[in-house]
């Protein structure tokens, strides 16, 4: 099917050995209406059938697909996506992910468009869902509910990013040096240059890679991640790459090689930079306190607007965050935090 005119979003996909998802994401994204889209499959040298299924489904769409193919990385895979795309306006999305709402895009470019009269750096991310039969387990429901708070640290690549050409151009690329995390510090940069909109229309991620690794072991490697790209330990980083597998690789997820290593790395370091790792994350912990609050709104069901927190959030941001943002505090947090890598360590080591 000949696509003569220029679209008015490019989407954007970075993929790699994900042949048994390509049909079917791009079959959800055929229900999307009101729109005219482009699809970039940016893929990252599979060893599958993923590139071929994806260009036997060309012809079947009722929009225009392009496979490119590169090297793995997906910070590189993500610009050479943009590289290809022709629309002024590009979404990147997870090939995990997918839309209930037929009109989710129409309804994302829209909202983005009446922002951007006003002259603002503006992107949009959707409302997170995770994709479980029924309602949720707790915690998926705290990790959607956070993703549509506007603090930092809050915005992650499955929420998909909704931003002008224009825009990524003064933020972007995508930080190609970065063993993982580019969308989380791209959407930092966001934040910094510019603000968030979040989009009216949810989109649903899969919870496979939790589910296959464990969600705790998971989630506490985000953590420290989280961590040391915020105190900017970026050599450390380095230390859990492997821990974020390519999905057809990923299996339970054993904490001990992980945390073995960056123990090693952190006494690597000469004394005066253990000690400004350890209060830099001390005033990181600190400042993420509010997340204990937020969690206990989403237990109460105390969360009466999306987006926002209820009111244990309200009280702690009005008065337990004031008392404690203060050099003691951060000492306090790091200390807990030193503490709780160590028994974490020792429970990983004692597991094997």
């Amino acid at each position: 099917m000949p696509f003569d005119v220029s679209p008015e979003l490019s989407v954007v996909v970075p993929v790699y050995n994900e042949e048994g998802n390509v049909a079917p994401f791009l079959a959800a994204l055929s229900r999307q209406q009101g729109v005219s889209l482009e699809v970039i499959l940016s893929d990252g040298a599979s060893s599958d059938r993923t590139v071929h299924i994806a260009r036997e489904e060309c012809g079947k769409l009722p929009f225009p697909l392009t496979v490119i193919e590169g090297a793995k990385g997906r910070g590189g895979q993500l610009n050479r996506g943009v590289e290809a795309a022709r629309a002024a306006t590009l979404l990147f999305l997870h090939i995990d992910s997918a839309f209930e709402d037929p009109l989710a895009l129409r309804k994302g470019v829209d909202a983005l468009e009446e922002a951007l009269p006003a002259g603002e750096r503006v992107a949009g991310r959707f409302a997170l869902r995770f994709g479980f039969p029924g309602s949720a387990p707790l915690p998926y429901r705290f990790y959607g509910a956070k993703a549509a708070l506007d603090r930092p640290g809050c915005t992650h690549g499955d929420q998909g990013f909704l931003i002008r050409r224009d825009f990524f151009a003064q933020i972007g690329p995508y930080d190609t040096s970065l063993p993982l995390m580019e969308d989380t510090f791209l959407a930092e940069r966001v934040r910094r240059e510019g603000r968030w909109l979040l989009l009216p229309a949810s989109i649903t991620t899969s919870p496979r890679r939790f589910l296959a690794e464990g969600l705790l072991p998971r989630q506490t490697l985000n953590a420290i991640l989280m961590n040391l790209a915020h105190i900017r330990q970026l050599s450390l980083i380095r230390c859990l790459q492997a821990s974020y597998r390519s999905q057809d690789a990923t299996a339970r997820l054993k904490l001990k090689p992980f945390l073995v290593a960056l123990h090693q790395a952190i006494c690597g370091l000469d004394a005066g930079e253990r000690r400004r790792l350890w209060w830099r994350t001390g005033a990181y912990v600190r400042g993420n306190g509010w997340q204990i609050a937020f969690f206990l709104d989403v237990v109460t069901g105390g969360i009466r607007e999306e987006g926002r927190g209820g009111r244990v959030l309200h009280l702690y941001d009005r008065f337990l965050a004031r008392l404690i943002d203060n050099r003691g505090g951060d000492l306090a947090a790091a200390l807990l935090t030193w503490l709780w890598f160590r028994l974490t360590l020792l429970a990983a080591r004692d597991r094997g």
